[in-house]
């Protein structure tokens, strides 16, 4: 009995002494991997005890910031986020060995580190800011991080713009080792990245991230293979800002030329209201060459909406200024004919007089107090309704006017036609492409 009750003191003090021995330092664990000091063989060698075996590198890459897109350079700048896993198969250690350490910050510079880049990569140096340490875990998988300003480029499809969707790659490759010694593969799935990345999204600016796209495949340099890994970014225009500040403006100017055509023809201020109306779309013109580039092959269908607009109402200044010409010729046409009917009767009068052999004096009036009641009255009704004949002839319209008023009238149901049917062909484009 009294050895029974001596045996769990024995066990507690042999476990206290093992305890004592054990070294819960990291230097000792660095010192155990043989990373106290330089060792060239972890820093250049690729850590496989095999070399036919491949070392897997896992990325997962979190987008938090979406800063701009620039239509001219093609290019998308962003802030991401980047985590590359891989195992060395030299540095491990046992925890209970070391008081249940399971990891350790070792400095990138003692350690082989996979070289990753970025193929769409158009951003400087100094947006790169990578963490000096690497972590490394007993099984001897590691992993470090990676924050950088990211300026890459993208081939932009902006035919619907401003409603468009761009679909840009970010492909990750290492240009100095081949498939067969290193695979890149993911971290996580996509739609794991997608979540993550719009909960941990800082700014967004006028895009909204739609999808995030993983795709595995590998390229060659001409004598080759190299493994990559794509992420494919979806991104959505926020069209708000344009609708209000380009599109709307453009349709109510349209619409102000179409009120144009219930302004006399005859009115001067018309071609003046036109030329005002050409004036400020050619404004709206200039913005949207800033904001497109001129190395766009397929323009785009709000081009298509500005330069439609845009003729239609220089096609309205050119009519409008054939209607004004057409109607100053009535005057000139009065005038003529006036001067021909003139000519005319007193052609008339002197083969008169040639025929009655004397020349005939000027009729005059009668006096009128020579007239009684009932002669100057019919006298007077005469005169009134040869007033309103006259009147009423020069109220009818020449003939220059009548074609001016059939060409604006005309032109009026084309103009309709045209924008109604140019309308249509632009919603189309921008719902159904």
């Amino acid at each position: 009995m009294a050895a029974l009750r001596i045996f769990p003191f024995v066990i507690f003090a042999a476990g206290f002494c093992s305890s004592l021995s054990l070294d819960c330092t990291y230097y000792s664990l660095l010192d155990h991997l043989n990373l106290t000091a330089s060792n060239t063989d972890l820093e250049m060698i690729r850590p496989v005890k095999n070399w036919t075996t491949a070392t897997k590198v896992d990325l997962e890459m979190l987008l938090y910031g979406i800063l701009g897109v620039d239509e001219k350079s093609q290019t998308v700048t962003s802030h991401i986020w980047v985590t590359k896993y891989w195992t060395n198969e030299f540095v491990r250690w046992n925890q209970s060995d070391f008081c249940g350490i399971n990891e350790v910050s070792v400095p990138k510079a003692k350690l082989w580190i996979p070289e990753i880049v970025i193929q769409q990569d158009a951003s400087d140096d100094g947006s790169i800011h990578e963490t000096p340490w690497v972590i490394v875990r007993p099984d001897g998988s590691m992993f470090t991080f990676l924050r950088q300003r990211l300026t890459f480029t993208c081939r932009l499809n902006l035919y619907k713009f401003p409603f468009d969707l761009q679909r840009c790659n970010i492909t990750f490759t290492s240009m100095d080792i081949d498939v067969n010694s290193l695979v890149l593969g993911s971290f996580t799935n996509d739609s794991v990245l997608t979540v993550t990345s719009t909960q941990f999204m800082i700014t967004q600016g006028e895009w909204s991230l739609k999808d995030i796209e993983l795709v595995s495949g590998n390229i060659t340099n001409g004598w080759r293979y190299h493994s990559t890994i794509s992420y494919i970014v979806t991104l959505e225009r926020k069209p708000f800002l344009y609708v209000i500040n380009f599109i709307i403006p453009l349709v109510y100017l349209l619409f102000l030329d179409l009120a144009s055509f219930s302004i006399p023809v005859d009115s001067g201020e018309k071609f003046g209201f036109k030329v005002t109306v050409l004036l400020s779309i050619s404004v709206l013109l200039l913005i949207l060459k800033d904001i497109l580039p001129s190395t766009e092959v397929d323009l785009p269908v709000i081009a298509n909406l500005c330069v439609a607009v845009f003729t239609l109402v220089w096609l309205s200044v050119l009519e409008s200024m054939l209607v004004s010409f057409l109607l100053n010729l009535d005057p000139c046409c009065d005038k003529e004919s006036k001067n021909i009917c003139m000519k005319r009767d007193i052609k008339v009068q002197k083969e008169a007089e040639e025929e009655n052999g004397q020349v005939k004096a000027e009729q005059s009036f009668f006096p009128l107090e020579k007239l009684g009641d009932v002669a100057l009255l019919k006298l007077i009704l005469e005169e009134v309704k040869a007033a309103r004949q006259e009147a009423g002839s020069q109220k009818k319209p020449r003939c220059y006017r009548r074609v001016a008023t059939v060409i604006d009238n005309l032109f009026f149901v084309g103009y309709l036609l045209t924008f109604a049917a140019f309308v249509t062909y632009i919603c189309v484009g921008w719902i159904d492409l």
